[in-house]
């Protein structure tokens, strides 16, 4: 009896602890998860609360819409999104490329009940409002959705467009600020 239950729960954790070692190594694709990694270099960073430049309401709802679904920002900018869940089933909101929100989606459809915490992301129950605080470093689209099982391929999902940030002393054109071109 000792030796079948250490047989089934050796297996226990090998079958946990597996698939996070394999997932912990190098892997294709152009980047390696050693030291230093940044996992949201390509969309930017968690922000400070205490330091937010602008507050953007967003509301989820039922017709698996995010309302507003595209958004200007500057680069730098600090944004606390305060996202309402005004429907009647649970929703989130999730900050990332399109290819990593893809393949979290992939997951989530295998895992439905997966729960996670991470500071790009909230899920918010029905008429419950919760926050995000997020600064974004790098020009370009960052993009959201909901990866809850059917709600992203409904077309839940946004776009937060990044402006490129001015350099010290010029406006957006390029220009001084006298006017004249650099």
């Amino acid at each position: 009896m000792k030796v079948k239950t250490f047989q089934v729960f050796f297996s226990l954790i090998f079958s946990i602890f597996a698939p996070m070692a394999m997932a912990a190594g190098e892997h294709t694709g152009g980047h390696g998860h050693g030291e230093g990694h940044d996992p949201y270099a390509e969309i930017g960073k968690p922000g400070v609360s205490t330091e937010v430049d602008r507050t953007v309401a967003v509301e989820m709802n039922d017709a698996m819409r995010f309302v507003p679904d595209n958004l200007a920002v500057k680069q730098g900018e600090t944004i606390r999104f305060v996202v309402k869940n005004v429907g009647k089933t649970d929703h989130e909101l999730v900050l990332g490329t399109e290819k990593d929100l893809q393949a979290h989606y992939e997951m989530m459809k295998k895992y439905p009940e997966m729960e996670h915490q991470d500071p790009s992301m909230i899920r918010v129950d029905p008429g419950q409002t919760g926050e995000v605080v997020w600064q974004f470093t790098k020009a370009g689209q960052v993009h959201f959705g909901c990866l809850l099982p059917g709600h992203y391929e409904a077309g839940m999902k946004g776009a937060v467009s990044v402006e490129t940030a001015a350099a010290p002393g010029h406006n957006a054109e390029g220009k001084g600020k006298t006017g004249h071109q650099h």
